[in-house]
């Protein structure tokens, strides 16, 4: 139990001291860390870990040798990782039966497994160390302080690497000077509506109520999204203690996270992260001794994207329906339970401990003037290095997707890049060279949103993107408020009209108006920012929309009501593998002596005969 300042600053010397210890390599110690992400996990890192176990103990080197779980490399396309310390090797791809060969050259005889290492895609050298490799070279971690290098399961570690510097440089300051520092960093919500931090803390102390709430949105829906779920499942200690310092700075006593169900990993961690800090006396009654006392609550989310809206997200924990409220009162005035509450997501926090540990004028020396700091975004779609990447604002989108994301696989153009998730739109290649940052992202007809980035090339079908993220929003409306009821119902029709060929011009204005209206008069963020896929697909890929209106044609061939499978003769090896893998029998010919053709009344368009036709000889048309 740590009771005051000074135990708490013995204790993190002596963790300091141990993590340093482990990664320096004192005594000829060696540190096996292996990644323990979501991803990495489904792709077996667990049973990496336990093969490694097995052999530190066959070889009797325990006490030289350690091995343990962290948090998310990042660099998802790529794992999983194992990282050797302190000689900082990285290897990627690891499997099972990697483990061995790893151990025998590696940690016991110091030979490196070359194979195994990351091999740069334009020198075809190969790169042992994680610095070293171009997708980390632009990125600096601050909200995944930690991810990828501690233990979340063992707080002596994060101690070691920081947590809860910040909070007790805090407990020293009043509650104004906390909102102030935060204020001075320009730190903005991150959970996409980008809202002043500091001001809405301010707006919460400034409530005359002994009764207040901090509540963490760990209820990231957004399609091929996961910083949150990283975030928390590398070092919810980091989020922890950021809600700790909200509590103070507005004097709360209870925080609330609020994470979906189907985030089990980070659920764990966070449940062992709290029971950890309760013991240690830095959650719970007069923490380090001062007057300040703070709990942490975990509420599951039944996975309602709605649920991500603040007021939506208060009514679940409740008990209530996820249905938003009509604004004002604004949460920090009355929120959970009717009383002064702030909401702010995951990353947030997660940035909150950096800006009292190191300062405000550190944090706001990174990004660009209104947007300071960094963003964490899941970089995902048609791009080689897909991942998850914490770059500083003002990052250009052509650094995050050729420098950072490694370009466009196989030589493709790139088309597009979805930013803001559902909520978001589409920004193609006129853009590239665009500072990110808040207020860019909506000048051009997108946001930031969560972090969520989608890239499309020359293949994907920019009405069919418009109607994959309507068909979730649709799917996804609380109901509440006809604007975003029946809207986004009609909108998804119109869409899908288009997509079959059957749509007209005046489904095409329809569409247009109905974009407007639910816009305009919806009740909350859901609704309001539905149709920005359409009006940005629209304003950008106008061509694309005729295309299938006018000429009954899907250009990018993705439409299947739109397009035709048609084997060109003169390429045909006359082989009938094609037609041996049609399940319909739709393709016919003579083996040996002539070309095959499909009969394009019976073709169901499922793509069998493309993928089993060793001489590319199947096109689509």
């Amino acid at each position: 139990m740590i009771r005051n300042e000074q135990e708490l600053q013995a204790k993190i010397s002596s963790c300091q001291a141990c993590l340093d210890a482990k990664f320096q390599g004192a005594n000829g110690t060696r540190a096996i860390v292996i990644c323990g992400g979501t991803g990495c996990l489904s792709s077996n890192s667990a049973a990496i870990v336990e093969k490694f176990k097995e052999l530190i103990e066959k070889h009797n080197v325990g006490e030289k040798v350690t091995v343990n779980i962290v948090g998310c490399f990042g660099f998802c396309s790529q794992g999983p990782f194992v990282k050797i310390f302190p000689e900082d090797t990285l290897y990627r791809g690891v499997t099972p039966e990697d483990v061995e060969e790893i151990f025998e050259k590696d940690i016991l005889n110091n030979e490196i497994v070359e194979r195994l290492l990351y091999v740069d895609p334009i020198t075809k050298a190969r790169v042992q160390k994680q610095d070293d490799i171009n997708f980390y070279k632009k990125q600096f971690r601050m909200a995944l302080h930690g991810c990828g290098v501690i233990n979340p399961e063992k707080i002596e570690e994060a101690l070691g690497y920081g947590a809860f510097q910040g909070l007790q440089k805090a407990l020293h300051m009043s509650q104004q000077e906390v909102i102030d520092e935060v204020l001075k960093s320009g730190l903005r919500g991150r959970g996409g509506g980008g809202f002043p931090t500091g001001r809405k803390w301010q707006f919460a102390l400034n409530q005359d109520n002994p009764d207040k709430y901090v509540v963490c949105n760990g209820d990231e829906g957004d399609p091929g999204a996961f910083m949150d779920r990283s975030i928390l499942e590398g070092n919810p200690l980091a989020v922890i203690e950021g809600m700790a310092i909200a509590g103070y700075a507005i004097g709360a006593q209870n925080g609330y996270f609020y994470v979906r169900a189907e985030y089990p990993i980070a659920v764990d961690r966070l449940r062992t992260a709290i029971k950890q800090a309760e013991e240690l006396g830095l959650l719970g009654d007069n923490i380090l001794g001062t007057d300040f006392s703070f709990r942490v609550h975990i509420r599951l989310g039944a996975g309602a994207f709605v649920c991500g809206e603040e007021t939506a997200l208060l009514n679940s924990i409740e008990g209530k329906r996820g249905m938003p409220r009509p604004r004002p009162p604004f949460p920090a005035v009355k929120g959970l339970w009717g009383k002064p509450s702030i909401i702010n997501n995951v990353e947030t926090l997660a940035c909150v401990p950096f800006v009292l540990r190191e300062g405000a004028e550190k944090f706001a020396s990174m990004g660009t003037e209104k947007s300071k700091g960094t963003k964490v975004f899941a970089l995902g779609g048609k791009v080689n290095n897909v991942g998850l990447v914490e770059i500083p604002m003002g990052t250009t989108l052509r650094e995050l997707i050729y420098d950072i994301g490694g370009g466009i696989p196989d030589g493709k153009e790139f088309k597009a890049i979805q930013t803001g998730g559902p909520s978001g739109g589409c920004l193609t290649a006129k853009d590239l060279d665009t500072p990110i940052d808040y207020d860019n992202l909506v000048a051009l007809g997108s946001m930031m949103g969560s972090g969520g980035a989608i890239v499309m090339d020359e293949d994907n079908c920019m009405v069919d993107v418009a109607k994959f993220y309507m068909e979730f929003i649709y799917d996804e409306s609380c109901g509440k408020c006809s604007p975003c009821r029946i809207g986004t119902k009609r909108m998804l029709e119109i869409l899908t009209k288009i997509t079959e060929g059957k749509g007209t011009m005046k489904d095409l204005e329809e569409l247009e108006e109905l974009a407007e209206t639910v816009k305009a008069n919806s009740l909350c963020g859901l609704g309001q920012t539905a149709a920005n896929p359409i009006v940005s697909t629209m304003k950008q890929f106008r061509e694309e929309y005729l295309a299938h209106i006018v000429d009954k044609k899907c250009p990018a061939h993705i439409c299947k009501n739109l397009m035709q499978y048609y084997i060109v003769p003169e390429n045909c090896k006359k082989c009938s593998k094609c037609a041996r893998q049609c399940p319909v029998g739709a393709i016919s010919g003579v083996p040996g002596k002539e070309p095959y053709v499909i009969d394009q009344s019976k073709c169901i368009k499922c793509g069998l005969c493309v993928s089993s036709c060793p001489f590319h000889a199947i096109i689509k048309k």
